[in-house]
C-alpha cells in the first residue's frame, strides 16, 4: 500500500523550479559535448560508410545484376570509394593535428578508434571482398578469409594502441589508414589472384607486429598530405580514362606498395644497429 504525503501532492504534478532547466544544461557531461577535433573524426567515419556505399553500388550490384558491361572492377566506383578512404585518411590526419591544438572531448578516443575501424578496417576489407566476387580469376572463398583477417588486424590494431604504450612520435605496427590504403592498393595493381592474396596478407600481419613506424608529424605530415592529393589525382585520371592514366595509377599503387616494404625493413635494420651498438658498449663498459 503507498502512502502519498498530502503536503507534497499537488493537483497538476511536479513543476521544476525556475532555475532547475538552466543548471542541467550547464551540468551537462563534457562527454556529450563535441569539438572541433570530433566533428572532423565523424568526417572520418561518414566517408567511410560512403566508400561502402559505392563499392555496394557500383560495383557490386552491376556485377550481380548483369548491367556491368565492362565487367571487374568498375572505375568510377573503385575510384570514388578509394578517394572516399583518402578522404578519410586526410580527416584522421586533421582530427589529431587539431586536438593537439585545442581540445579534444573525453570520447575523442573512443570516436577516433571506432571511426578508424569503419574507414580503415570495414571499408578496405569489404573492398577485398567484392573484389574477390566480380574479379574472373578470384576464388571467393579465399577472399572471404583474406577480407576477415584485414577487418581482424585492424580491431586489433586499434585494441592494441588503446593499452599499449610505446615511444613517442612512433606507431607499433603499420597505421591502419597507411594499412587501409596499401591493402587497396595491391588490389588496383591488378596482379593474379595467389599473389595479391598474400600480399594482403602481409599487410594485415605488419598492422598486428610490433614494426615501428614514424608518426605523421611536421614534414611527414606534409609528405602524406601530399601524397594523398596526388593519389586522388591518379585515381581521378584513371577513372575518366586520361591518357597514361593506368600507368599512372598502377605506378602509384606500386610506390605505395614499395613504401610499405621498405620501412619495416629499415625499422629492422635499425634496431639490429641498436642491439649491437649496445652490446658494443655492455663489452666496453666490462673492461677494465
Amino acid at each position: 500500500m503507498t502512502v502519498i504525503d498530502p503536503e507534497t501532492e499537488t493537483g497538476t504534478g511536479w513543476v521544476p523550479e525556475a532555475g532547475e532547466a538552466g543548471d542541467e544544461t550547464e551540468n551537462m557531461p563534457l562527454s556529450l559535448r563535441l569539438s572541433i577535433a570530433d566533428a572532423l573524426t565523424l568526417g572520418n567515419a561518414t566517408c567511410g560508410f560512403m566508400a561502402v556505399y559505392f563499392t555496394t553500388t557500383g560495383i557490386l550490384i552491376p556485377h550481380l545484376t548483369g548491367s556491368d558491361e565492362s565487367g571487374g572492377m568498375a572505375r568510377h566506383s573503385a575510384a570514388t570509394a578509394v578517394i572516399l578512404m583518402l578522404c578519410a585518411a586526410v580527416f584522421d590526419l586533421f582530427d589529431g593535428l587539431v586536438a593537439r591544438k585545442l581540445r579534444s572531448s573525453p570520447m575523442g578516443a573512443e570516436l577516433d578508434n571506432l571511426s578508424d575501424l569503419i574507414s580503415f578496417g570495414l571499408a578496405p576489407a569489404y573492398f577485398v571482398l567484392v573484389y574477390g566476387l566480380v574479379e574472373s580469376d578470384a576464388h571467393q572463398r579465399f577472399s572471404v578469409v583474406a577480407a576477415v583477417v584485414v577487418l581482424l588486424a585492424v580491431v586489433l590494431r586499434l585494441a592494441r594502441f588503446s593499452c599499449v604504450t610505446v615511444r613517442d612520435g612512433m606507431f607499433q605496427g603499420m597505421p591502419s589508414p597507411f594499412g587501409a590504403l596499401t591493402v587497396v592498393s595491391i588490389v588496383l595493381l591488378e596482379l593474379p589472384f595467389v599473389p595479391t592474396l598474400l600480399a594482403i596478407v602481409g599487410v594485415a600481419w605488419l598492422m598486428v607486429s610490433r614494426v615501428e613506424y614514424p608518426k605523421p608529424r611536421g614534414v611527414l605530415a606534409v609528405a602524406m598530405l601530399s601524397w594523398i592529393v596526388s593519389a586522388m589525382a591518379l585515381l581521378a585520371a584513371w577513372a575518366f580514362d586520361a591518357p597514361g592514366g593506368q600507368l599512372l595509377l598502377q605506378t602509384g599503387c606500386a610506390l605505395q606498395v614499395v613504401t610499405g616494404a621498405v620501412i619495416p625493413l629499415f625499422a629492422t635494420a635499425r634496431r639490429v644497429n641498436t642491439f649491437r651498438d649496445n652490446r658494443r658498449e655492455a663489452r666496453a663498459a666490462q673492461l677494465p
